[in-house]
């Protein structure tokens, strides 16, 4: 069975261009070869091709596994992480109290 297409808009294919970018960066740096951060990360030397190139057709996990032997699993966490849009959208959905004016009481006293 032939492979889906994934379609993509230009902003989002660059911004996954980046990372895998940022992802061949980080290897170079570190001084692996594409056969060390393949074997340690149980993938192909096509996939991880693949993945530097920022290919959408590649499997989450393979990104997944790439930033864990590259020691930047954590950045992870960030991802989705301040969901202003989101926030807002929830705060003005919920249902806003409505209470009486205080009256002022006098105490005897």
């Amino acid at each position: 069975m032939a492979k889906k297409k994934i379609y993509m808009y230009p902003g989002e294919a660059k911004q996954l261009a980046g990372l895998g970018q940022r992802l061949k960066d980080a290897r170079l740096r570190r001084r692996f070869s594409m056969e060390t951060v393949c074997a340690r990360a149980g993938i192909s030397r096509t996939t991880l091709y693949k993945v530097e190139g920022g290919d959408s057709s590649s499997a989450f996990g393979h990104y997944v596994q790439v930033l864990r032997v590259l020691g930047l699993l954590d950045d992870l966490s960030f991802l989705a992480k301040e969901d202003v849009l989101g926030r807002k959208l929830q705060d003005e959905s919920m249902p806003q109290r409505k209470r009486a004016p205080r009256s002022k009481v006098k105490k005897d006293g």
